[in-house]
């Protein structure tokens, strides 16, 4: 038998869940005085930027209330041994599993609860969200056509302004050695936290499984933070970008006067972690 759930019922908890990048950041901003007994969380891999806390830190200020800490009892480095030191991956994702997912569904346990995700009015994706039957995901950027302009406008307009690792060329939040990372975001990652890297390098060791060595990319880092590689990629980078800037030109002006700009998103990352 199927158990009602009257999502308008007093009992129903309202749950934001906070990355500490700009959509989930702007839509607790938004939500502020629009949703009562709002519940903020925060899935604290324990591997975060220190920009990432400092951002979530300057929030709950905003916010004025508590964003709740779900950090697990096995953190990241546990869970790897008992992986056998093979690292999570694209194909292999027990980090957003273990870290994010799980975390997330132990503290609302059994109760209904509205989660509220930040994707926008302008994205086209989906997201790694739970199906348990007492969580209904809503999402309130795209019912009120919010899209990455209206984002940023958020944020300025609150004070907090952008994520601050996007100062220094960071597009995710997230953990430092997220393998979602582009190229790029490795050499400023090496360039700006050289002790993170450092510790990202440290795991690409022979795992206990099958002695084989696995990498955060599809090179090791130990090659990536060569002064030459890390030249050519930056070189590369700034080729890609002016392509992008000559392509942009090329639009018709109606586009451009239209408002259809938008940040590129990238398609693959869990929903908790990218936003």
């Amino acid at each position: 038998m199927d158990i009602v759930i009257n999502w308008d019922g007093p009992s129903v908890r309202h749950i934001l869940s906070l990355s500490g990048g700009k959509d989930s950041t702007a839509l607790a901003i938004h939500l502020r005085d629009r949703v009562p007994n709002m519940e903020y969380i925060f899935h604290d891999t324990g591997k975060e930027l220190p920009d990432t806390v400092a951002y979530i830190e300057r929030l709950e200020s905003y916010l004025g209330q508590r964003v709740i800490r779900t950090t697990t009892r096995q953190g990241f480095d546990d869970i790897l041994r008992s992986k056998g030191g093979v690292l999570p991956s694209a194909r292999r994702r027990w980090c957003t599993d273990y870290l994010k997912l799980k975390p997330f569904e132990a503290y609302i346990g059994d109760e209904p609860c509205i989660n509220y995700v930040g994707i926008r009015a302008d994205e086209d994706r989906v997201g790694y969200i739970s199906h348990k039957p007492n969580i209904r995901a809503v999402f309130p950027f795209r019912d009120d056509g919010i899209d990455y302009a209206g984002v940023v406008r958020i944020l300025t307009d609150s004070g907090l302004g952008m994520p601050p690792y996007t100062e220094w060329g960071r597009t995710r939040s997230g953990c430092f050695f997220c393998f979602y990372q582009q190229k790029i975001e490795w050499v400023r990652l090496k360039q700006h936290y050289p002790e993170l890297f450092e510790e990202a390098k440290s795991y690409e060791k022979p795992n206990r499984v099958n002695a084989q060595v696995f990498y955060w990319t599809d090179e090791p880092l130990e090659q990536l933070e060569r002064p030459e590689r890390m030249a050519a990629i930056q070189e590369n980078w700034e080729r890609t970008q002016e392509r992008k800037r000559a392509r942009r030109s090329q639009r018709p002006l109606v586009d451009v006067l239209g408002g259809l700009e938008t940040e590129p998103t990238p398609r693959d990352g869990c929903m908790i972690c990218q936003l």
